[in-house]
């Protein structure tokens, strides 16, 4: 009897273990999905579209709040690409949460090289 009492908190519990998991996964898929969109945002011709390819680096069960965002290198030093991923629920009481992960990529034109591009010279051959 006390067992069945007791039963809806551990639920309760467990529920909320799974929850905080399915929060943290949103959160881990959406940083790599701002990273690939920013990414392809910095190449000087890309095959596909920034938001496509942070789209495609999302797992297929979450959505997004529209496609993520990153303009492409014209000109400019830096890039950003914007993902909102909505985060399932399994505890109904919660609503609806998103998560936003941001990600900047500096463009190729304002990398600033090295004067020396390798600082360690080649070994020589033994004579």
């Amino acid at each position: 009897m006390e067992f069945l009492g007791f039963l809806p908190v551990l639920l309760l519990v467990g529920l909320a273990a799974v929850q905080l998991g399915l929060a943290a996964y949103a959160a881990q898929q959406a940083g790599g999905a701002a990273r690939a969109a920013a990414r392809t945002a910095t190449l000087d011709d890309p095959r596909v579209s920034p938001g496509d390819a942070g789209r495609a680096a999302l797992s297929g069960w979450l959505r997004t709040e529209g496609a993520p965002q990153a303009p492409l290198c014209d000109g400019g030093g830096r890039t950003t690409a914007t993902v909102t991923v909505e985060i399932p629920s399994v505890l109904p009481f919660l609503g609806d949460r998103t998560v936003t992960r941001r990600a900047t990529m500096a463009c190729p034109a304002a990398v600033d090289l090295h004067p020396y591009p390798n600082p360690y010279p080649n070994p020589r051959s033994a004579p």
